[in-house]
């Protein structure tokens, strides 16, 4: 879990925000929360309840309102919002930015940037951003693929075939987002979305070849840097004793921070396609989620030729 957000990293990660004024104070300030703050109240001088640690964002209606106020009152409104908790300022939609601003801003050591997207757009941007990179995370032991568009998480003891079944994938058109370590992270109430450490981004270990490069190897359509984990399926080595679910009736899950994710086990023995036994449990389980359940038909038909097999002969001469 990152603590804080320096304004210098959103700055480079937000392509759409560019620095008016405060350069130079960029890595001095820091965002450690992801809500906003449009300070509407505070501009009429209401400070009761400033959320001061917050990014200050200013659109049309706050620069319109600021523009009718006296200039010795603007700039007594505008000292007073530059504290020492304050990350920055950003105005949006290109709007001119009023020169007591500036210059509280330049006083207190905070930058002043602004934008040309529209408010609301800009601050579900900001809000998204500082959801992700302040979010609780923790590494995961596993091999994360995208496959046919569902990001599905291959999970198992070390040395089962992790690392050989995602790259057998990837040659199958499918794409690696991570090899052997997986950082999580909950985006919100019902997604986790997985990623590679950077020091392991778009690499690849295999044993007896070593450390590959699939990016390089494959191309830039064989990788992504993250994607939502919808689906977790565990290798576990064949074991003769062991009861594996062969009609499908079997709902197991993994928790995920609060997220409790779809999982299911798939025996590993020599002969077994896995690439492609993932590739259709993948399949499968986008059925499901669409409503069409395979083990559910086959009870039906089940069901039917049971109640088929119990009438009287009388009733199946009278069927046909």
């Amino acid at each position: 879990m990152v603590d804080a957000v320096r304004v210098s990293q959103l700055v480079k990660d937000i392509p759409a925000l560019k620095v008016v004024e405060g350069k130079e104070f960029l890595d001095k300030r820091s965002v450690s929360v992801s809500d906003i703050s449009r300070p509407g109240l505070e501009l009429t001088g209401y400070f009761d309840f400033y959320p001061k640690e917050r990014i200050q964002l200013l659109g049309r209606t706050e620069i319109s309102y600021s523009a009718r106020l006296d200039h010795d009152l603007r700039k007594h409104v505008f000292t007073k919002m530059c504290t020492s908790d304050t990350p920055c300022f950003i105005v949006s939609q290109g709007l001119p930015i009023p020169s007591e601003l500036i210059e509280a801003a330049e006083i207190a050591d905070i930058p002043v940037i602004t934008s040309d997207m529209a408010t609301t757009h800009l601050s579900s941007v900001l809000m998204q951003y500082l959801d992700e990179q302040l979010a609780p995370r923790k590494s995961v032991h596993g091999v994360l693929v995208e496959i046919y568009g569902m990001g599905v998480m291959l999970t198992g003891s070390s040395g089962v075939g992790k690392s050989e079944t995602a790259l057998d994938l990837v040659k199958r058109g499918h794409r690696l987002i991570a090899d052997d370590r997986v950082d999580v992270y909950q985006q919100d109430d019902s997604t986790i979305v997985g990623e590679a450490p950077k020091i392991l981004k778009h690499l690849m270990e295999i044993r007896g070849i070593g450390i590959i490069d699939v990016m390089n190897l494959f191309g830039a359509g064989a990788v992504k840097d993250s994607t939502e984990i919808q689906l977790i399926i565990n290798l576990q080595n064949w074991n003769p004793n062991a009861n594996y679910d062969r009609l499908g009736f079997e709902e197991d899950t993994r928790q995920i921070f609060d997220v409790d994710v779809p999982q299911i086990t798939v025996p590993v023995k020599v002969g077994r396609n896995l690439a492609i036994i993932i590739e259709v449990a993948a399949m499968n389980f986008r059925a499901k989620k669409m409503g069409y359940d395979a083990s559910e038909k086959f009870e039906h038909n089940l069901t039917e030729l049971i109640s088929d097999n119990s009438k009287p002969a009388s009733d199946k001469e009278e069927k046909k």
